[in-house]
């Protein structure tokens, strides 16, 4: 039976469909405070770029327009998250708190103090954010999967709860105090810094919408055969709203399982990578800036060469072009990030964090397990069983994007080049290469190819 007043405390779980601490909280309590701490330290540490700050903003007043519609409201406080949320159970009579588990240090860190200020009166609850909890699959002997295969195999066994659906109704208590307004988050959230121009729009139900069109208009069926087409542009684009909890991975990973074809076999394998980080991050925090299997690096400094690939002006179209896309949209296709990412770690021998470190801070979906954990795969430092394969721009252009239509999209100084001609600017005719105002290429692939393998000692 219902008791006294009970807390959702939301991080990243920005919704009401599928949202076990939401649920919890409601059946718990006779009555609910949906609460959101803009946490200092967080902010602080840099966690919360211009891009993702947008993108919260949108998410927390889409939620509070949900919450209403049900008779709650969103509160939301600023400070140090732990301290108001048990300042709040206090002045509430002792309420509960109801919190979602996460894998990052900051994240346990937060956990265990609350813990050892409520007690009792904190639940949490597992596999919010991801499809299956983290420490749910174990190989024999060991805390983690280190192998994705074998991961995979068991995740694909392994049992789900069903979606849970959303609150009918939601009872607010008399507050001690009044939240941040949605004008005062706003300001809150406002950072200097490059802003994305094409940034897409946060929220549950933005993201809801996005699902329904991947799995209703057919799209997800050819997802097998163009997700890495870059041309195309047929990936989901889910990736921000599933790193905010806008939409649950559990609900996308029963739809998607309901569809039953090659595509959404291919959709539920990119939701089991990033299951995969997610439990390769709890048992390995440091992974977060360590490398996972060390290869003895001894990275380059190049300041400028850094500075060109931040920019997209490297002079090899394809790594320009994701680049570009990522400094206009906060968002890069996962093939391009792929391509750009092997491009600085072992093209220009230039350390993984670096490169992580700037997507981190464009990226709307970034976030410490997948963006990390992506880049020591690339970088040969991670979980990748051929650590020192490189991803050469040329032939991956050949491969995924044939005809220059991506490159042409991004890369505009090139857009009168025709067909894949477009790949490799420097065999044009002087006077055309004159005219483009495009870079010459860096480093000669052959002569940085060597470079890698005798750093890795190849």
């Amino acid at each position: 039976m219902p008791h006294g007043v009970s807390i959702a405390l939301l991080t990243c779980d920005l919704r009401i469909h599928d949202n076990p601490v939401l649920h919890a909280a409601a059946r718990d309590g006779a009555a609910t405070v949906p609460l959101f701490v803009l946490d200092d330290a967080v902010r602080a540490a840099g966690f919360v770029p211009p891009n993702r700050a947008a993108f919260l903003g949108d998410c927390l007043e889409d939620l509070d327009r949900s919450l209403r519609d049900r008779g709650g409201s969103l509160l939301v406080l600023s400070g140090d998250a732990v301290e108001r949320t048990a300042w709040l159970a206090g002045a509430l009579g002792g309420a509960r708190v109801h919190l979602a588990e996460d894998v990052s240090g900051f994240a346990k860190r937060r956990e265990a103090r609350l813990g050892a200020l409520l007690g009792d009166r904190l639940t949490v609850h597992q596999a919010v954010a991801t499809t299956v909890a983290p420490g749910a699959l174990l190989p024999v002997g060991r805390d983690h999967y280190a192998v994705f295969g074998a991961y995979h195999r068991r995740w694909l066994l392994a049992e789900r709860r069903a979606p849970l659906p959303a609150p009918r109704r939601l009872t607010l208590p008399p507050l001690p105090l009044r939240g941040l307004s949605q004008a005062a988050v706003r300001a809150r959230l406002a950072q200097a810094g490059h802003l994305a121009p094409g940034l897409m729009p946060g929220g549950e139900q933005e993201g809801r919408r996005r699902l329904r069109s991947w799995l209703g208009s057919g799209a997800v069926a050819d997802y097998q055969r163009l997700q890495d087409d870059l041309s195309a542009d047929a990936t989901s684009r889910l990736s921000p709203y599933l790193h905010f909890g806008c939409l649950s991975a559990t609900e996308a990973a029963h739809r998607a399982t309901g569809a039953g074809s090659p595509g959404a076999e291919a959709f539920l394998r990119q939701l089991a990578w990033r299951d995969f980080h997610h439990q390769l991050l709890a048992a390995r925090p440091d992974c977060a800036r360590a490398d996972y299997r060390p290869r003895q690096d001894h990275w380059r400094e190049a300041p400028a060469e850094l500075a060109a690939w931040r920019a997209g002006r490297t002079g090899y179209p394809l790594v320009d072009a994701g680049m570009r896309q990522l400094l206009h949209e906060g968002w890069m296709h996962n093939r391009a990030r792929m391509v750009t990412a092997s491009f600085l770690s072992k093209t220009l021998y230039l350390d993984w964090r670096s490169g992580a470190e700037h997507f981190l801070h464009h990226l709307v979906d970034g976030d410490v397990a997948n963006n990390q954990l992506n880049w020591q795969w690339v970088a040969g430092t991670g979980t990748d069983t051929r650590p020192n394969r490189v991803l050469s721009p040329l032939r991956q252009a050949e491969r995924f994007d044939p005809d220059g239509e991506y490159v042409r999209r991004w890369v505009p100084e090139l857009a009168g080049v025709a067909g894949a001609a477009v790949h490799r600017p420097w065999l044009l005719p002087a006077d055309r290469r004159a005219g483009l105002d495009y870079p010459e290429p860096l480093v000669g692939l052959d002569e940085s190819l060597a470079r890698f393998r005798r750093a890795r000692g190849r």
